[in-house]
């Protein structure tokens, strides 16, 4: 099997031969077919997350390790003890596996396990042609998705997903406002209109991003670098919106966005840019507003997703296509901002 391994934290990554797996027990074994590029494949290379103020929280990945957690690939071998699956069958992979042995788990949240062997962070992944899944639970049919955009169901849509229901219901367009509309946040967009009958207002600094939004249902769209861009959201609300949900997670981000909701609103972080969020204490009881993250999405959440994805009420978002050997590059470009929608790694 081939692989693009970073053979340390910040490294360029190098492509690396080795034994393609034999499955044992549950396990299933996956030819990647495409690999979802994310932002935090980004972090996860550069080996820490922005704390701000100068501190940095380290990423504990093996060195070599293999990235991409957004997979989607052809089932070319299962383990003895494997079940529901054949050989042929095309899947999207869950990634966000726990250790099945704690309450998280047993609770069904396995995304928030803290020791469970996440593929594409703590094993390898999907810029590798082949992925060890430990069970056939973890494998989603991905219906008639275009299998350049299946695999970021599993984590970009996921993630949208994940955070939209913890702010819904969502009463009208004016409740919602989006703010960043890259990858994550247009497939928020997307799956606000089809799971939560919702045309969010979307907030972003990118002026082609914002054009994309409106294009893909956006009710309005407001660059918050203009100067009256807090008035303009207020007119539009009226001052109501109730939930705010931020993709970008930065310090400019969120001194804009926490601003921008009614008495009582809930303000949700997703993004992991990095830095830190500096608020006026006593605003927080005032305003009764709400802080909260959201991070990836459990297992329950990605078969309710899926359901709307097969069902075809989820509109795809533009996907670049890469060959994978264009993985460093695409890390690149990606950090600085220069794609659109989503990309992936296409293997041969």
């Amino acid at each position: 099997m081939k692989s693009y391994q970073a053979p340390e934290a910040g490294k360029p990554l190098i492509e690396v031969e080795s034994p393609t797996p034999e499955p044992i027990g549950s396990q299933v074994i996956i030819k990647t077919i495409a690999c979802g590029v994310c932002h935090s494949d980004v972090h996860i290379h550069s080996g820490a997350f922005d704390l701000g103020g100068g501190n940095e929280l380290p990423v504990p990945v093996p060195n070599p390790f293999t990235l991409g957690h957004e997979v989607f690939g052809e089932v070319v071998a299962v383990g003895p003890e494997a079940t529901n699956i054949n050989v042929g069958d095309k899947r999207i992979v869950y990634p966000w596996i726990g250790c099945s042995n704690c309450d998280v788990c047993a609770n069904g949240d396995e995304h928030l396990c803290n020791t469970g062997p996440v593929i594409g962070v703590m094993q390898p992944g999907g810029f590798g042609d082949h992925v060890v899944v430990p069970d056939s639970k973890y494998l989603h049919d991905a219906g008639d998705t275009p299998e350049h955009l299946a695999g970021s169901y599993a984590c970009s849509g996921l993630t949208a997903y994940s955070a939209l229901k913890k702010g819904a219901p969502y009463i009208s367009d004016h409740d919602l406002i989006i703010i960043g509309v890259g990858g994550v946040g247009m497939m928020g967009l997307q799956i606000a209109k089809a799971a939560f009958n919702c045309n969010p207002i979307v907030v972003d600094v990118d002026e082609e991003k914002l054009k994309l939004a409106l294009e893909n249902g956006a009710s309005a769209a407001i660059n918050p670098m203009d100067e009256d861009a807090m008035m303009k959201v207020f007119e539009i609300t009226g001052g109501n919106a109730s939930v705010a949900i931020d993709f970008v997670g930065s310090e400019q981000s969120t001194a804009f966005g926490t601003s921008l909701l009614r008495k009582g609103g809930k303000y949700i972080i997703v993004g992991l840019y990095g830095g830190e969020l500096k608020l006026p204490l006593p605003l927080i009881p005032i305003m009764e507003r709400g802080v909260q993250g959201s991070y990836t999405g459990s297992p329950g959440d990605m078969h309710e997703l899926m359901e709307l994805v097969r069902s075809g009420k989820v509109d795809p978002i533009p996907v670049e296509k890469r060959p994978a050997s264009q993985a460093n590059q695409t890390l690149e470009d990606l950090k600085n901002g220069k794609i659109l929608g989503r990309a992936a790694l296409m293997h041969d």
